[in-house]
């Protein structure tokens, strides 16, 4: 499997620059579930773009601190891109800005949290579970945004709900699987953001994110799904 990894993170603050870029840190999601397989990475605020999408099993799209209504080239042709995945059957996953880019490139709307900024640790409800997934009732996932899906696309299904978030998580048949939240990201540098963001949200916020990340993130189980998921659509 050869899977298109399509970062968006437009971060070069002195933070990021301690900490592995979103690019790396999806080639270990992956890698860490699928060891053999080849991940191509595309950092599209630069300018890195794939040439041909069906040369790809797969895409996967990350999260950004932009927002998907910004009005940045890059953006623009990202939605383009997404648009011309799904026609041509290229199945597309998407975490945080990817997971809305989706959403609104297929004919969703993207709005901000009714309650503000949400970081730390959250947890989604499982109330449709895809085929790829195991039953599971709920599970847990960094999350650091300030804006979701407000209106699924066309054929869209919810997989998933978090409290604030009525579309945490969802698929378009075999095609689309995304989350609103990070399964790239581990508990510890979740825990390292929460300290970063902190100071810069509201001090509730802030409490409430240091008090979320007892529990711990399941990143590489939500990484399993996301294998399976292209699996399933290769066959």
């Amino acid at each position: 499997m050869h899977i298109a990894v399509l970062a968006t993170n437009t971060d070069d603050s002195d933070f990021a620059a301690r900490h592995p870029r979103d690019v790396e840190k999806f080639r270990v999601l992956l890698q860490g579930v699928r060891p053999g397989w080849r991940v191509t990475a595309f950092d599209l605020p630069k300018g890195e773009f794939p040439d041909d999408v069906q040369g790809f099993d797969g895409m996967l799209i990350g999260g950004s601190p932009s927002s998907v209504h910004d009005e940045d080239a890059w953006i623009d042709r990202l939605l383009a891109l997404i648009r011309e995945g799904f026609a041509a059957g290229v199945p597309v996953a998407g975490a945080c800005f990817g997971h809305q880019a989706i959403a609104k490139a297929l004919g969703g709307v993207v709005g901000p949290n009714a309650g503000g900024f949400v970081l730390g640790t959250a947890e989604t409800e499982a109330v449709a579970p895809a085929p790829w997934m195991e039953p599971v009732a709920r599970f847990r996932l960094a999350a650091a945004h300030g804006e979701q899906v407000t209106a699924l696309p066309p054929g869209a299904e919810v997989v998933g709900r978090a409290e604030g978030c009525a579309a945490a998580c969802y698929r378009i048949g075999d095609r689309v699987f995304a989350t609103q939240y990070h399964p790239e990201m581990t508990p510890e540098f979740l825990a390292a953001l929460v300290e970063e963001f902190a100071p810069k949200v509201p001090a509730e916020v802030g409490a409430a994110a240091r008090a979320s990340l007892a529990p711990g993130t399941e990143g590489p189980r939500f990484a399993e799904w996301i294998a399976r998921f292209f699996e399933a659509d290769r066959g």
